[in-house]
């Protein structure tokens, strides 16, 4: 009996793996499996795949010329090669795409890209078995028709262009082609650059922000980089040159934002507004993954709000904060719909303790807009409008009542960020001389939406900003009723990062810098969750004296006990 159960389950097993081996073969052939199986398979990236890339070029001076192809047929990258800076001519990169389970025997998927003026059999010696498919702007296409080509993660499944020499990819699973695409008369503008997916969009996992076990939790805030579509122009640089190299002004700046996050290793990184300079930024989003790359390699998670300038090139801010937000380690949001602006939101910042579900600190970004839309009334800058100070007001209350800030063994601590300053910041008696210099005058609005006093009155301890590149104090406000002793009781910190960027204005003297220009800085918040305490200070790009760049630049205490203090 025994045998026959032994010899009869070796007959079913061999059976069963005749027909699995025969269903593989006729699916490798005729794809006789159901999509559905298809879509289960790990290999199996649903979707679309591309078949085809081409180039479409036109003239304005040729009315036969046409850089719309067959729109049955081909997508096309709404992107100008040329940046529509050109006088006439403009180029496109088109795309043919299916899904895969339209798919024919005539189809061919493309599994790798080459940009050169040469066969790649010629130029590279590992290639000259393969054959490569030649279309314009020196796109060289690896085709196969061979069955599951697609299901193969070599497989191309979409297709960008970014731009300017020193561009750079910050999506995971995409790849930037160093050679630029070759165009007749480029020209001086930022040259453009094919940039390819392979595979599925991997979902992007957010990082849980958390106090570090020694207690502390350090935020860098970089205000003002001014990046743009290509190297950018250095603007008022000080000095001029560094390293006898011509200056400029993005690769300047990243390198000096990315050698502090490398000596400070903040916790989190705040870009708090114009991190692109819109009129230089064509290309925007060639803009952000620049900083955007900057944080991701280095694995530190990224805050944004933006500030006036944001918005001027090619890209809205829902349309950066929706870019922003499809990347790794970016905590920035929309906010909720209702209120006005793009970015307004709160971040928690938890207790060290996995176990331990509560908040140590909150977090708050404000979006401050533009340009006043009252300029008659009010001239300059555009305010918080009251559906913002509404929704900071009842989400602080309502987190003040929930078990993540209740049930706090420890003093919470909280603080905002916001791009152009509160009315209050011009106020000079206010200003504290050891925390900085006010080069400038505050930049603030004209309209007074009564923001500081909602920061006051829900216990927040400090609010930093960035917009006027120059000034990079801190202000102490008191309050008109209450009193320590004698001296009024101070309540609120309001603070400047100073302009990191080359690629905005610094063109004031600087007395700490023998009346020479302004140097290029950013902003540290240390916060101290066992003692309640906010310490700052500043580190800057340059210094005449060796050791200046990597000294702690006013530095002081802001808070102490879970109470604002006098530094």
């Amino acid at each position: 009996m025994t045998r026959r159960i032994v010899r009869t389950s070796i007959q079913l097993g061999i059976l069963t793996f005749v027909i699995l081996l025969l269903l593989f073969f006729l699916d490798n052939r005729f794809r006789v499996l159901p999509d559905a199986i298809h879509n289960a398979l790990p290999a199996h990236h649903p979707g679309l795949v591309i078949t085809d890339i081409t180039l479409a070029t036109c003239s304005a001076l040729n009315i036969l010329s046409s850089c719309k192809l067959d729109a049955a047929k081909w997508h096309r990258v709404d992107k100008d090669l040329y940046l529509s800076s050109a006088w006439v001519s403009h180029a496109y990169i088109h795309i043919q795409r299916k899904r895969e389970s339209e798919l024919t025997d005539e189809d061919k998927v493309i599994i790798d890209v080459r940009v050169s003026r040469l066969d790649p059999v010629i130029s590279e010696k590992d290639q000259g078995h393969e054959r490569w498919e030649q279309r314009p702007g020196g796109i060289w296409l690896k085709r196969t028709s061979k069955r599951h080509a697609s299901d193969s993660q070599k497989a191309i499944t979409a297709v960008d262009v970014l731009f300017g020499a020193d561009a750079v990819e910050a999506r995971p699973s995409w790849e930037l082609k160093h050679q630029p695409i070759i165009l007749p008369n480029p020209g001086d503008r930022p040259e453009a650059h094919l940039s390819l997916r392979r595979g599925p969009a991997p979902k992007v996992e957010k990082p849980t922000l958390r106090v570090r076990k020694d207690g502390k939790f350090k935020i860098l805030q970089a205000a003002d980089l001014h990046l743009s579509t290509g190297l950018g122009i250095c603007r008022d640089a000080e000095p001029p040159t560094m390293h006898s190299a011509k200056c400029d002004a993005d690769s300047r700046t990243l390198e000096f934002v990315g050698s502090v996050l490398d000596s400070e290793k903040p916790d989190l990184v705040v870009l708090s507004g114009d991190q692109v300079n819109g009129e230089t930024a064509p290309d925007a989003q060639s803009a952000v993954f620049k900083y955007a790359e900057l944080l991701i390699s280095r694995s530190i998670p990224f805050a944004t709000i933006f500030g006036n300038h944001d918005d001027e090139g090619s890209l809205t801010r829902m349309a950066m904060m929706q870019l922003s937000e499809s990347l790794p380690y970016s905590l920035g949001i929309p906010g909720p719909g209702p209120v006005d602006g793009v970015g307004n939101y709160y971040l928690e910042v938890l207790s060290h303790k996995a176990a331990q579900h509560s908040s140590a600190l909150t977090l708050y970004f404000l979006d401050t807009h533009g340009y006043s839309p009252d300029e008659r009334n009010f001239r300059g800058y555009d305010w918080l409008k009251k559906s913002q100070v509404d929704w900071f007001r009842a989400t602080s209350e309502e987190l003040k009542k929930s078990p993540l800030h209740n049930q706090a063994s420890h003093v919470r601590m909280d603080m905002a960020f916001i791009h152009i300053p509160l009315p209050e910041y011009r106020n000079t008696a206010d200003i504290v001389e050891a925390s900085g210099k006010a080069l400038e005058s505050p930049t603030a609005p004209g309209f007074n939406s009564g923001f500081k006093q909602a920061l006051v009155d829900e216990g927040v301890l400090a609010v930093s900003c960035g917009h006027d590149h120059v000034n990079d104090y801190c202000a102490l406000a008191h309050s008109e009723t209450e009193k320590v002793g004698d001296e009024p009781k101070p309540e609120l910190w309001m603070c400047y990062a100073g302009g990191s960027g080359f690629g905005g204005y610094a063109g004031y003297e600087d007395p700490d810098n023998g009346n020479k220009g302004f140097r290029r800085r950013v902003r540290v918040y240390e916060f101290d969750i066992n003692e309640a305490r906010i310490s700052t200070w500043k580190r800057v790009e340059w210094g005449p004296n060796k050791g200046d760049t990597e000294k702690r630049v006013d530095e002081m205490i802001i808070a102490d006990r879970g109470k604002v203090v006098a530094a």
